[in-house]
């Protein structure tokens, strides 16, 4: 039953999915953003500690729920962590209504063809396992496409549907994340070639193959309408790729059938140093704008 409710609501319900998965490697700079800087921790424990603390704000502020929120992306470690006492993943959905994601992939192989494929992922199968009995309704995975390099993102694409599968196998929802940088000088070209890739392999997965895919708002308005429309596609979702909260939101208005998946944005002018009433306030002022904007697309 909690699977068919998670996915009736990522699928009709209204809102967007927050983005909490910072990792190893960009925890330093999110926690710069947040006030913290590196020298008030010493070890990895503190550090993951401190954006711990960072996120459970975020999640138990007065606007984190299901009337605007429909969906977290949940880092490794946060999912096995606990909120007020209760399993991440079961307080996002028992008490907030917010259907929890896992990241899984291991960051990026160095580029080559313009592209970034994902590093291996080593006990994917196991992880995998861990998280759908934790109440954890999908997965998200990122790779990133530098250039309009048709050989690099047949490789991306590719790459990403043989994790997909794998994850439908286990009974979850893949989000597929093939970012392209917002600062490519063939960005427009780039995404033409990319979203080719993706019906290709959509066409090719059978009926019970669910997928949802993560797309850096395109260049062209409304390029990816009709992969919202197709029928192996739960929901696409956008992200905000370096772009700044109101400028994120603005583009993504002019594009129907996505709904936002952001981070940074989500985070901007949070801060350590603020009152709770601060914080809520700011956080709620993001949260809005960022609900809003998906509401128009």
């Amino acid at each position: 039953m909690t699977d068919t409710a998670m996915a009736d609501r990522i699928k009709t319900g209204a809102g967007f999915i927050a983005a909490l998965d910072q990792s190893g490697g960009s925890t330093p700079k999110a926690l710069r953003l947040y006030g913290i800087e590196e020298d008030a921790y010493s070890n990895d424990a503190e550090m993951f500690a401190l954006i711990h603390d960072m996120r459970c704000r975020i999640m138990t502020a007065p606007d984190f729920t299901s009337d605007k929120v429909l969906g977290a992306i949940l880092f490794e470690r946060t999912m096995r962590d606990t909120v007020e006492g209760i399993p991440v993943p079961a307080f996002l959905w028992q008490e907030r209504g917010v259907v929890p994601f896992l990241k899984i992939d291991k960051g990026l192989e160095d580029k080559e063809n313009g592209a970034q494929v994902m590093k291996p992922m080593p006990g994917l199968e196991a992880l995998l396992t861990d998280a759908k009995a934790m109440g954890v309704f999908g997965t998200k995975e990122r790779s990133v496409i530098h250039e309009a390099d048709a050989t690099g993102i047949k490789a991306v694409v590719a790459q990403q549907f043989e994790v997909a599968r794998t994850v439908c196998a286990a009974g979850l929802v893949p989000i597929i994340e093939p970012e392209v940088d917002i600062n490519s000088p063939t960005k427009a070209e780039a995404e033409a070639i990319l979203k080719q890739e993706i019906l290709n392999e959509l066409n090719a997965l059978d009926d019970t193959q669910k997928v949802m895919l993560k797309l850096t708002i395109p260049s062209q308005d409304g390029l990816y309408a009709d992969l919202a429309d197709h029928a192996n596609v739960l929901r696409v979702v956008a992200l905000s790729g370096g772009y700044s909260t109101d400028d994120a939101c603005e583009r993504l208005a002019r594009n129907p059938g996505m709904i936002a998946s952001f981070s940074r944005a989500l985070a901007e002018g949070l801060s350590k140093q603020q009152s709770d009433a601060e914080f809520n306030a700011a956080l709620g002022n993001n949260i809005a704008k960022i609900f809003d904007a998906s509401m128009c697309a």
